[in-house]
């Protein structure tokens, strides 16, 4: 006697659902990963090293240069992301926070750098007199429109890099969708 079994559909690995099931996965893995902490201490220390290259480049060439700025959020950025190893928006805010921290103390230092060249004083000498009421005053002083645009663009690229793209969570195989 033959039995009329009808076999079941053997589930595709190519259905939407399933793809959605490995994305949420690895989402879950990401975020079991994510290190606010290295974020935060990676991102300062990038933001104090990349306010050092920006001073003394600008020491060297005389010179208080304002795409610098865009350096120092890019690798606030990438070092947010590298330490801190995020997806969540959290990880951007923090890129961007730092990223201008880094470039206030970038021309802060530079123009400190300039002043002890033009004085014939070392960097130390003047720095040493800088508090935060001077290094405000400082960078008013200094303040130029195309300043605004520089710190927007550091925002940006701190913001950008400081977080993993959950595009790069899915399988190189497959082509990536937006969340």
């Amino acid at each position: 006697m033959e039995t009329n079994v009808k076999p079941q559909p053997v589930p595709s690995t190519d259905q939407p659902g399933v793809e959605a099931m490995r994305l949420r996965l690895a989402m879950n893995q990401a975020r079991d990963n994510q290190n606010p902490g290295m974020a935060i201490a990676g991102g300062f220390c990038a933001a104090v090293v990349g306010a050092c290259l920006w001073a003394v480049i600008s020491y060297y060439t005389e010179h208080q240069i304002g795409w610098m700025a865009v350096g120092v959020g890019f690798l606030v950025g990438w070092t947010v992301r590298t330490f801190g190893h995020g997806i969540d928006t959290g990880y951007g805010i923090i890129g961007a926070v730092l990223s201008l921290f880094g470039c206030a103390l970038g021309n802060v230092l530079a123009i400190c750098g300039l002043i002890a060249r033009q004085e014939s004083l070392r960097f130390s000498e003047v720095y040493s007199r800088v508090d935060l009421s001077i290094a405000v005053d400082l960078l008013r002083a200094a303040f130029s429109p195309i300043d605004l645009l520089f710190a927007g663009l550091a925002l940006y690229y701190g913001f950008k890099y400081s977080r993993i793209k959950v595009e790069s969570l899915q399988s190189p195989s497959k082509p990536s969708q937006s969340l």
